[in-house]
């Protein structure tokens, strides 16, 4: 009773900031968001062990989109396109900094003004903290950037609230690790509770007259892998696959340091194993919470009313070519899960389709201005899924690229493209390019680059990438020719500072 009490008390802060508007007849719209969750983690998606039973039934009643990915997967970038629905050139980070303070339009703002109540939940990774970027409200779970003087997170002000003489972290596994533990406290201290609970009271106590734009971004299954243990069980003895590693990786298998944080190497399979045991746990722990969250809509008659969308901000390696956390350009890191359920009478479409075009995260902006029957004179880079949806894929890009500035090591420096079928990626600081075959090779063993048989291909995808880039300048195409880039450009011109 305190917890909820709690949590009422942010709402109900939160509600009273905004004046009440008019409501339009326009749907509610619920974006759910994980931190680090690999598109192929989903038992929709086929996945031989991992059980999402909730986002299943997502995709039953809506769409699931096979060939979603984030463009720079990394967090920051990642939430930038989301953020603006813009491209990593347009909006500016080419790799990890810092969210710009400031854009000439955003999604919350963009909602905001389209009529709707606006609330984000869980984490943002804003710079500052409490940026607001046109929400009315943020309820903030920043756990992974620890405590300082000037800002707690929410989550980490009720833990305090609720166990003063607890710590949050004494499972003891941190932000960037790659152990896996079962939590160590009581379950409805988890982080991942905490954002559930604070979003269904919200949908249970939500009054207001006009519809709602609620974003609810749970931190997990990033690590530390710290599912609660009944969920941690699940998988300890479960046929877990083993880490994917192709012949091309095998410069990978050495550990770049002995640190819990190692972005690099081979671990081993023990711990390849125990890792995806802890991931898939925390999987399938928000995917329970995400059950909290539709059950609550459901009882409060608001599902038929509401646009759900549910994706991940990037993926994680756990291990596939000897590599660990993210920024790379391969399926597990760059590939995200993308799902999207409309109400009744929102499109004319059929239900659980599976579709094949290549989107991204800076589709989800203008999905949900479609939605909202919003509009901008800014031209965006993103394209409405409901579309895409509703008029069986006509019309949609034929690939989507991807990139991402020095991360880790200088080695790992990259822009590719892909269309869902074929990806090709160069490699910035020697020039090395790779192609894979995806429909044949979906977990990427065999680099195709080097083999004559695909000599025309390759040519065809590097002329693609040349067209992409060739706008950019002489540090990026040089003489009709892909330029290296032993250096880190880290933002664009476009990017805003201040």
């Amino acid at each position: 009773m305190q917890r909820r009490t709690f949590v009422s008390s942010l709402l109900a802060a939160g509600a009273a900031s905004a004046p009440a508007q008019t409501r339009r007849e326009h749907p509610n719209l619920l974006m759910i968001m994980a931190d680090q969750w690999r598109g192929d983690c989903l038992g929709c998606d086929g996945h031989p062990v991992v059980k999402t039973p909730n986002l299943d039934r997502l995709a039953r009643e809506g769409a699931r989109f096979t060939h979603a990915y984030s463009s720079t997967p990394t967090c920051t970038p990642a939430r930038a396109g989301l953020l603006t629905g813009l491209s990593p050139w347009n909006h500016g980070m080419l790799g990890y900094g810092r969210v710009s303070r400031q854009y000439p339009l955003t999604k919350p703002q963009a909602l905001r003004d389209a009529g709707y109540y606006t609330l984000s939940i869980g984490k943002n990774h804003f710079t500052p903290q409490r940026n607001l970027h046109g929400y009315h409200r943020v309820i903030l779970d920043e756990s992974g950037r620890a405590e300082s003087p000037d800002f707690l997170s929410d989550y980490r002000a009720w833990f305090h609230s609720q166990a003063p003489s607890l710590n949050p972290d004494e499972t003891g596994i941190g932000w960037n690790d790659y152990r896996a533990k079962p939590y160590v406290l009581p379950e409805h201290l988890h982080p991942t509770v905490w954002t559930a609970d604070v979003a269904t009271n919200f949908l249970k106590t939500y009054k207001r007259p006009e519809p709602f734009y609620l974003k609810v971004s749970f931190a997990r299954p990033h690590s530390p892998y710290d599912p609660p243990p009944r969920f941690h069980r699940v998988y300890e003895e479960a046929a877990i696959p083993k880490a994917a590693v192709g012949k091309w990786a095998e410069r990978n298998r050495e550990r770049n340091n002995k640190s819990f944080e190692a972005w690099r190497g081979d671990l081993g399979e023990a711990q390849a194993r125990g890792s995806r045991a802890g991931y898939y746990g925390a999987v399938s722990h928000i995917d329970e919470q995400i059950g909290r969250i539709l059950d609550m809509l459901e009882r409060q008659g608001q599902l038929e009313r509401t646009l759900i969308l549910f994706f991940s901000d990037h993926g994680d390696m756990t291990g596939d070519h000897h590599l660990w956390r993210k920024s790379y350009a391969y399926e597990p890191s760059a590939r995200v899960p993308m799902l999207m359920r409309w109400p009744e009478g929102l499109i004319s479409a059929r239900r659980g389709q599976v579709r094949e075009e290549p989107v991204e995260l800076r589709d989800i902006l203008p999905t949900l201005l479609d939605a909202a029957g919003g509009s901008t004179q800014r031209p965006l880079d993103g394209q409405s899924l409901l579309r895409c949806v509703a008029k069986n894929g006509s019309g949609w890009r034929e690939s989507i690229d991807l990139e991402h500035d020095v991360c880790y090591d200088r080695s790992n420096h990259w822009s590719a493209l892909t269309d869902g079928r074929w990806k090709y990626i160069f490699h910035a600081r020697d020039g090395e390019e790779q192609l894979f075959d995806l429909r044949k090779d979906p977990a990427e063993l065999h680099d195709l680059a080097g083999d004559t048989a695909f000599e025309s291909g390759l040519r065809q995808w590097r002329s693609r990438m040349i067209e992409q880039m060739n706008v950019r300048g002489d540090a990026w195409v040089k003489g009709g020719k892909l330029a290296l880039r032993p250096e880190s450009i880290l933002y664009s011109p476009n990017y805003r500072r201040g």
